[in-house]
């Protein structure tokens, strides 16, 4: 089971638009990451986002190329600042390929914890419109099978 983290494209300042939508660079950069992931083949059976406007906007633009019959799904204990250890629990019973549109902090806090069973430890920095892709094992482990920012998608 493969689970692509993706941190939401670059977003509007909040004191210019407090529901903080994708700015035209964040559009341009998920359009580029879709292209990426659709000429990739990358199969996702399923697509999370939090429910902020530019998660669900990075989940549309990506849906869109790669899985574009898949219903995205709204979730809670999503956002930037909630607990981790709900969605990590819920991942562990996961068999289907899902991308989750999310925010910096959420996926920064969440990877360690699939990787060692850990909170607190600082493995990966995560920037507006980069994606991670995990793989777990037969296992049960997970382990990074690749990440990629939107600097190395520029034309």
């Amino acid at each position: 089971m493969k689970l692509y983290l993706v941190h939401h494209g670059e977003a509007v300042p909040k004191d210019q638009d407090p529901d903080r939508p994708l700015t035209d660079k964040g559009c341009a950069d998920l359009e580029r990451l879709a292209i990426f992931l659709e000429q990739a083949g990358i199969p996702v059976g399923r697509f999370i986002h939090s429910g902020k406007t530019r998660a669900r906007k990075t989940a549309e633009i990506l849906a869109v190329r790669i899985a574009p019959d898949v219903t995205l799904e709204q979730k809670k204990g999503i956002k930037p600042d909630d607990a981790v250890e709900p969605l990590a629990e819920e991942i562990s019973g996961w068999q289907q390929d899902t991308l989750v549109a999310g925010h910096g902090p959420f996926i920064s806090r969440l990877i360690p914890l699939l990787l060692t069973g850990e909170q607190g430890l600082r493995l990966v920095a995560s920037k507006p419109g980069t994606i991670f892709c995990l793989e777990r094992d037969e296992a049960g482990d997970f382990r990074i099978w690749w990440m990629v920012g939107p600097e190395l998608l520029t034309r």
